[in-house]
């Protein structure tokens, strides 16, 4: 049964945005660290191999960063755990501001990736357990607006200080030094989610022979909730593969492959941006009916074009454009916002920011492994880089249509502020919603 699609309040909104500000700062500093290196590299001499292992230690520490978050953020609560991150991530983009060499990089990196990594599932949790019944896939779909917002903001910085060099990628992080700043004020006045905090009640109290082990990760180890854990982690390590390329390496392709600059490659990287959050804002209105799936088909196959024009008509500034225009649109569609969606719907609250972690986490060393050699890829057959892009989109399109969606839904109970219901912890509610 489907609840009803209903208009949320102020509040859930205003949740849901600070939350979703995890992804607008996550996108900004995958897009930023990929511009920045570019123009940090003469100054701070920086090579070909920096340009990977940054990108993949970047992707390597997020990883590390959504394993332990996500699950301190079931264990202690959402709002510590991502008022904490966030002033890490704050000091990271601090450090990479005003870096004055490559050693000085390395170590901003890895303090931002292990705090956005943190922050991600334990916001996205919030979001959706804030969220009034019929809107909590709204809610976390505007995490995807945001994630577009974010590298739409970049890349507009990016045309007007691409020329200043070393300069200009310094002003790139101090936009987020400030944001991220600004955010955390904002987000210090928030209170603990209601549904994490009745669940955790519900389970301390519980009789022992019905209580659910606080401290285990058995749960998501097991039927019924390792199968969701595969499919979406499986779903979203593939399909992330062509999109964090393209966000840690779209200056890269442009500059080093099609002979661009970097004021031109973010000219052109503008485009798509429009499209994308059109694509993200058309997934918030449908993300909570049954027609998302077929939405979802759709994007997956302006994903798949996307990737293929430059593999059938070759690496220039025209095709890497239509790329980018073709497939941001199916992103928005079929992409991470659908995942985040799903890590709502398929897991208890009590393991839903762990579950979400450690698919996050498995997403990024996947990402990180093959980060480490893409520019070497692009460099000597880009045609074999783009074959990639495009088996990550149907492999993950397959997954999406075939696989999740015949996954049980954690609660179909009406009554899902109910703690025992909502979360399963009771062995007769979960009968009632299998049932169901």
């Amino acid at each position: 049964m489907s609840h009803p699609v209903s208009k949320p309040g102020l509040r859930p909104w205003r949740t849901a945005l600070l939350a979703g500000m995890a992804s607008y700062l996550d996108a900004g500093a995958i897009v930023t660290t990929s511009t920045a290196l570019v123009l940090y590299a003469p100054a701070l001499g920086l090579n070909e191999w920096d340009f990977g292992a940054l990108s993949a230690l970047l992707t390597l520490c997020f990883a590390t960063g959504a394993l332990f978050g996500g699950r301190l953020g079931d264990r202690f609560g959402r709002r510590r755990v991502f008022t904490s991150t966030l002033l890490l991530f704050a000091a990271g983009i601090a450090v990479l501001t005003f870096a004055v060499s490559a050693p000085m990089l390395y170590v901003g990196v890895v303090i931002v990736g292990l705090a956005i990594g943190a922050d991600l599932p334990v916001s996205l949790a919030l979001a959706a357990e804030e969220a009034p019944q019929g809107a909590k896939g709204r809610m976390v779909a505007l995490s995807g607006v945001l994630w577009m917002v974010g590298i739409g903001v970049v890349v507009v910085l990016s045309i007007i200080v691409g020329a200043y060099g070393e300069f200009g990628a310094r002003l790139l992080y101090a936009q987020l030094l400030i944001v991220s700043l600004v955010v955390l004020v904002l987000r210090s006045r928030m209170k603990e989610s209601t549904e994490w905090t009745a669940a955790r009640t519900a389970a301390v109290q519980a009789p022992a022979s019905e209580r659910v082990d606080l401290g285990s990760l058995r749960r998501l180890l097991a039927p019924p909730l390792l199968a969701p854990l595969l499919a979406t982690g499986l779903f979203y390590a593939v399909w992330n593969l062509g999109a964090n390329t393209i966000g840690q390496f779209s200056t890269y392709l442009y500059v080093n492959v099609a002979g661009s600059d970097v004021p031109t490659a973010s000219a052109i990287g503008l485009l798509g941006i429009p499209i994308g959050l059109v694509s993200g804002l058309v997934f918030m209105r449908i993300v909570d009916r049954p027609s998302r799936q077929v939405w979802f088909t759709a994007g997956v196959a302006f994903s798949t074009i996307g990737f293929a024009v430059p593999l059938v008509l070759g690496v220039s500034v025209a095709t890497l454009a239509t790329m980018g225009i073709v497939s941001g649109f199916g992103i928005g569609l079929a992409g991470e916002t659908i995942y985040k969606v799903w890590t709502q719907e398929l897991f208890p609250t009590l393991v839903r920011s762990t579950a979400q972690g450690a698919t996050i986490a498995f997403t990024r060393y996947v990402a990180a492994a093959f980060a480490l050699f893409t520019p070497i890829i692009a460099s000597t057959n880009v045609t074999a880089l783009f074959g990639i892009l495009i088996a990550s989109s149907v492999v993950s399109g397959l997954i999406g249509i075939f696989w999740i969606p015949r996954l049980p839904k954690a609660s179909t109970s009406e009554n899902e502020n109910s703690a025992s219901q909502a979360e399963g912890l009771v062995p007769a509610a979960i009968g009632q919603e299998n049932n169901a």
